[in-house]
């Protein structure tokens, strides 16, 4: 049945508009988040100098975003499976608003470290559910494109947070970061009403037992009618409904919908195929901010300024520059990632993040040892970020979430998408929190050669442990980790 999906979307592989405007509205609540981590990288500057704040203080401020969002990703699995995929982007929207004004009213530290904890488990909510439900939405034709939107929203509030510190910075001291930081607030309003006009997801419907509901939604968000029905039996299949029925389903036989049982069968009793999906889900999201991303963005101004400049203007104009490079390459990874293939994509990635932050390293280690200005080491320590960014984008970035967003079955999915979210949020902090004192303890440059170090492993894992997706058909892809799990246990048995 799965291979009716992939047959139908192969004669018509013409991309549903109105998809398209679902997964683009339902991941504008990741440019809100992206927005609150790059506008960080140059409030943290007029922060540390209003409220006279310390070194740890800033790495805490910057980091406790992360740890509080390990509380939302924790609470948005069941969320969104108790009260669908689309009102949990409304919960997310509003707690980002209320993190917001917490954060621009600031009258001293606790406060705006209440904001930040606030929005952090807004961040939780949005980093899980913004690509579950693109995901869950598209067909497998669309599917790479689609569920990156989310990282793309990401790179665009980022650099929206660093246009935002330029502009603002202009301003006296006291008003200036406040505004940085609250007039996300705005946007976050407008989110939480314009979400209401999108249609649930139809394979949450499905697991509710509202297949009239879903179908409705399958004849929309597919482009042929055909492929809306091959989809349609292909998810009553994976939860567990008769292909045949049509009529709503008082007691859906899978209970997983509200959760019964999901953490069994991930932790307790999983089959070797959960257990294989399992790992490579936390594999990606431990090794993605391993490799560096959070001190880039969250301290690009601390890095080209260790590199010679020292002008504030110009270093928030170099941090632009961050943004802009992110932003390209991940919209280019958007247009390519159905044609080029998720393990492709992140191998290329992660073999040019590897060497960029080894000539990154060299380069700030040999302006800490020399005497005089080095003009060559500063322009190719500004370069290096660059390329550092780009091939991130392209790959490491968005891949990760829509490879963990897709590969769990049905029943597992919302839950399993925030054991990675949670695994994602704990790596970015430890990164965002104890960046400062790495450097100072091994120098910069040190630093990014020991990101290098854990690129490469990172590497060697992706190599192993994730088989290809695209083109795959959702229900299809258990079979893919099956089927790569009975190889292997048949290798073990010649071998023996």
């Amino acid at each position: 049945m799965a291979a009716m999906e992939g047959e139908g979307e192969k004669e018509h592989p013409k991309l549903n508009k109105y998809t398209l405007g679902c997964a683009i509205v339902a991941s504008l609540i990741s440019i809100i988040f992206g927005y609150d981590t790059g506008v960080m990288s140059g409030a943290n500057i007029f922060i540390k100098e209003d409220l006279k704040l310390n070194d740890t203080q800033i790495e805490i401020l910057a980091g406790i975003l992360n740890l509080c969002a390990l509380i939302g990703s924790a609470l948005a699995g069941k969320t969104s499976d108790v009260i669908g995929r689309r009102y949990t982007i409304v919960v997310a929207s509003l707690i980002f608003m209320v993190g917001a004004i917490l954060m621009g009213y600031s009258p001293n530290f606790a406060v705006l470290m209440t904001g930040r904890c606030t929005a952090g488990i807004g961040v939780g909510f949005a980093l899980m559910i913004a690509p579950v439900y693109s995901t869950e939405i598209s067909s497998s034709a669309h599917r790479g494109a689609l569920s990156s939107l989310p990282e793309l929203c990401i790179s665009l509030g980022i650099l929206l947070g660093y246009i935002s510190n330029y502009g603002f910075s202009k301003l006296p001291l006291r008003i200036g970061w406040r505004m940085m930081l609250g007039v996300a607030a705005i946007p976050s309003i407008g989110l939480a009403l314009g979400i209401l006009k999108l249609p649930e997801s139809p394979r949450w419907l499905v697991m509710q037992g509202r297949l009239k509901d879903a179908k409705e939604v399958l004849l929309v968000v597919s482009d042929t009618k055909g492929e809306a029905q091959s989809r349609f039996i292909d998810i009553k299949a994976a939860a567990g409904i008769d292909e045949n029925c049509t009529e709503n389903v008082v007691n859906p036989p899978n209970q997983t919908a509200t959760g019964a049982g999901v953490w069994k069968e991930l932790f307790i009793r999983p089959t070797p195929a959960v257990r294989r999906i399992l790992l490579a889900a936390c594999g990606i999201h431990f090794f993605q901010h391993l490799t560096g991303i959070e001190a880039v963005v969250l301290y690009s101004p601390r890095i080209f300024k260790k590199a010679g400049i020292v002008d504030k203007q110009k270093l928030l104009l170099a941090t632009v520059g961050v943004g802009i490079t992110k932003a390209i390459f991940i919209l280019t990874a958007t247009c390519f990632l159905d044609r080029f293939g998720r393990r492709r994509m992140m191998l290329i990635s992660v073999s040019g993040v590897t060497t960029a932050l080894a000539v990154l390293g060299f380069c700030l280690t040999m302006v800490d040892h020399s005497k005089k200005e080095l003009f060559w080491a500063l322009c190719l320590s500004i370069i290096s970020t660059y390329i550092y960014v780009a091939f991130f984008s392209i790959g490491l970035g968005p891949i990760t979430w829509v490879y963990t967003s897709e590969i769990f079955p049905l029943r597992l999915r919302a839950q399993g998408a925030s054991i990675g979210v949670a695994i994602n949020r704990a790596m970015n902090a430890a990164v965002s929190m104890s960046f400062i004192s790495i450097y100072q303890a091994i120098t910069i440059g040190g630093a990014f050669f020991m990101f290098a170090g854990f690129a490469f492993f990172a590497g060697l894992f992706f190599y192993f442990f994730l088989p290809e997706t695209k083109g795959k058909a959702l229900e299809e892809i258990e079979m893919l980790f099956t089927r790569n799990s009975e190889a292997k246990h048949r290798t073990t048995e010649v071998s023996v």
